[in-house]
C-alpha cells in the first residue's frame, strides 16, 4: 500500500483546485494527441515521404501504446507516487512531442509517437483517482463532470484543433503546440500536487509476468482491430497471428491477476455492480466517441473531397455544443439521479447517431449540425454521470488500481468500434455497389439518358472521339455509382453504433445510486 500524506483535508480549496487544474491540462493534451493528427494523416504523409499504409502508424502506434500503460498507470501511481508519475509523464511526453516534430522520416516518426503514447498515457487514469482524492460530496460530481468532458471533448476537438494548424502552419506544429503546456504541467504538478508518497517496496513482489503479459495480450489486440480491416481479418498470415497470441496472452492475463496476491490490474473490482456495469457504459462510450470521430472525417475527406481544415470546421459543432451543455449537466446533476442522466444521454446518443443515418453524398457542415449537436450533447450526459457511478462506488484503497481498468475500457472500445466501422466500409461498400449497379441495365430508362448526356458531353470533350468518350462516360457513372455506395455504408456504420447504445441503455437503472462520498480518510491510498 502506497504511503498518503497527512491532513490532505485541511489542503484550502483554492490549492486543491489549482493542482487538479494542473492536472487535467495534462490529461487534455494527451487525450488530444490521440485524434488531432487524423485529419493531418495525408499531410504528414506527404512531408515524410510515405504511403497510406505507413502514415495510419503515425496513429496505431500512439494507441497501443496508450492502451498498455493506462492500466499500468495504477501500479506506477502506487510506486512512484501520483505527483512523480505525473511530472515524469509530463515531462516524457513535452519530449517526445519534440521529437515527433523533429521526425525525420516515418520509421521515426512512430518510433517517437510510440513513446509519446506511452509515456504520456499515465496522465490520463491519474487524474480520475486524484479527482476522487481531493474532492467530496457534491464538489466530487463536479470534478467528474470537468474530467468526463475532457474525456470525450479533447479527442472530438483533435481533428478540427488539427486540421487548423496543418492548414495555417504545419504539420510540425501538431507535435510543437504541447511543448508550453507539456512544461506547464512538468515544472508545476511536483509544486501543487501532494497526494501521497513513493512506496519502493511495491517492486519486490510486483507481478512482473502479469506486466508482461497484459502488455502482449493488449498490445497486440490493438493492432489487430487497427489493422485487421485493412488486411481482410484473418485472412492474413500477421493478423490471424496476433489475433491467436492476443487471445492465448488474455486467458493467461485474466488468470493471473485473479489468482496472484498483488495483481498489476484489480479485477476483483468488477465484482461491484456498479464497476462492472460502469465499464461496459466506459466500454459502450468508447465506441460512440471514438468511431464517430473515425466516420465523420472519413465521410467528408472521401466523399466530400475536404480538406483538413474543413473537415475540422464541419465537426467542430459537437464540441461548441457539448461545452454548452456543461452548465445544464451541473445543474441538473445537483437535481437529478445520475442514473436517470446517465440513461438520458446514452438514448441522446442512439437518437444522435439515428439522425446521421439518412446521410447523403452532398452533406457538410449545415446537414451535420443537427446530429452532431446532439452528439456533443449526449457525449456530457454521458461520460460524467458514468465516472462518478462507477467510481465513486469504490473504496478509496482500490481505486488507483480500478481506475485504470476503468479508463481502459473506454480507449479498448473506441479500438473496437473503428475496426468493427471499418470492416462494415470495406464489406458493405462492395454490397451496395453491386446492388446500385444491377438497377444499370439498358433497360433503365434513366440510366439511358443519364448515359446520352454524359457520351456526348465527353465526346466533345475528347475532341469527337466516340469511342473513347463512352469509356469516359461509364467510368463517370461507375464512380456516382461507388460514391453513392460508399454514402450507404456510412449510414450503416452509424446506424450499428445506435444499435450498441440502443441495447445499453436501459441498463442504466441497474446501478446503484452512489451518494455523496465523504473525503478519504489519511490513509485512503
Amino acid at each position: 500500500m502506497s504511503l498518503t500524506l497527512p491532513h490532505h483535508g485541511e489542503l484550502p480549496m483554492a490549492r486543491k483546485i489549482l493542482a487538479f487544474g494542473t492536472m487535467c491540462v495534462g490529461f487534455f493534451i494527451a487525450t488530444l494527441d490521440i485524434q488531432i493528427v487524423s485529419a493531418s494523416l495525408r499531410d504528414i504523409g506527404g512531408g515524410l515521404s510515405a504511403g497510406a499504409d505507413e502514415t495510419a502508424w503515425v496513429q496505431t502506434s500512439y494507441l497501443i501504446a496508450e492502451i498498455v500503460v493506462i492500466p499500468l498507470s495504477g501500479w506506477l501511481s502506487r510506486v512512484m507516487s501520483t505527483r512523480w508519475l505525473f511530472c515524469v509523464s509530463a515531462a516524457g511526453f513535452t519530449l517526445t512531442s519534440l521529437m515527433c516534430g523533429w521526425a525525420w522520416d516515418i520509421r521515426s516518426m512512430i518510433v517517437f509517437r510510440a513513446l509519446q503514447g506511452f509515456i504520456g498515457g499515465s496522465m490520463i487514469p491519474t487524474v480520475f483517482t486524484t479527482a476522487f482524492f481531493y474532492f467530496g460530496g457534491h464538489q466530487r460530481i463536479i470534478a467528474a463532470a470537468v474530467i468526463g468532458s475532457i474525456a470525450s471533448l479533447a479527442p472530438t476537438l483533435g481533428p478540427t484543433i488539427g486540421g487548423w494548424i496543418t492548414d495555417n502552419y504545419s504539420w510540425h506544429w501538431l507535435f510543437f503546440v504541447n511543448l508550453v503546456p507539456g512544461l506547464f504541467v512538468t515544472f508545476m504538478v511536483p509544486v501543487l500536487v501532494r497526494v501521497d508518497r513513493p512506496n519502493l517496496e511495491l517492486l519486490r513482489n510486483a507481478d512482473y509476468l502479469g506486466m508482461v503479459l497484459m502488455a502482449v495480450f493488449l498490445g497486440c489486440l490493438e493492432y489487430t482491430l487497427e489493422e485487421g480491416a485493412r488486411w481482410d481479418w484473418f485472412g492474413d498470415g500477421t493478423i490471424r497471428a496476433t489475433a491467436l497470441v492476443s487471445a492465448f496472452a488474455g486467458i493467461a492475463f485474466i488468470w493471473r491477476s485473479l489468482t496472484y496476491e498483488h495483481p498489476v490490474v484489480d479485477l476483483w473490482a468488477l465484482k461491484s455492480r456498479n464497476f462492472a456495469l460502469g465499464c461496459l457504459f466506459s466500454f459502450v462510450s468508447g465506441i460512440g466517441i471514438y468511431a464517430t470521430i473515425y466516420l465523420t472525417p472519413l465521410f467528408l475527406a472521401r466523399v466530400r473531397g475536404f480538406g483538413a481544415l474543413d473537415i475540422g470546421l464541419a465537426i467542430f459543432s459537437t464540441g461548441v455544443f457539448q461545452i454548452l451543455t456543461i452548465p445544464l449537466y451541473s445543474f441538473l446533476a445537483r437535481r437529478v439521479d445520475l442514473r436517470w442522466l446517465l440513461m438520458a444521454g446514452l438514448a441522446l446518443f442512439a437518437v444522435s447517431m439515428g439522425e446521421f443515418s439518412p446521410i447523403t453524398h452532398d452533406w457538410g457542415w449545415r446537414e451535420l449540425l443537427l446530429p452532431q449537436a446532439l452528439r456533443g450533447m449526449a457525449q456530457q450526459l454521458v461520460v460524467p454521470p458514468t465516472v462518478t457511478l462507477t467510481l465513486g462506488g469504490l473504496a478509496p484503497e482500490r481505486l488507483k488500481l480500478a481506475s485504470g481498468l476503468f479508463n481502459l475500457m473506454r480507449n479498448l472500445g473506441g479500438a473496437i468500434g473503428i475496426a468493427v466501422c471499418g470492416t462494415i466500409l470495406n464489406d458493405r461498400t462492395n454490397l451496395h455497389f453491386l446492388r446500385l449497379a444491377e438497377h444499370l441495365t439498358a433497360g433503365n430508362a434513366a440510366m439511358d439518358d443519364v448515359m446520352r448526356r454524359m457520351t456526348g458531353r465527353d465526346v466533345l470533350a475528347l475532341g469527337g472521339d466516340p469511342v473513347h468518350g463512352h469509356a469516359a462516360a461509364l467510368h463517370a457513372l461507375w464512380a456516382l455509382t461507388m460514391r453513392e455506395a460508399q454514402t450507404l455504408t456510412y449510414a450503416d456504420a452509424f446506424l450499428a453504433i445506435m444499435v450498441c447504445f440502443g441495447a445499453v441503455t436501459f441498463l442504466a437503472p441497474l446501478l446503484r445510486k452512489v451518494g455523496a462520498p465523504a473525503q478519504p480518510a489519511a490513509d485512503a491510498h
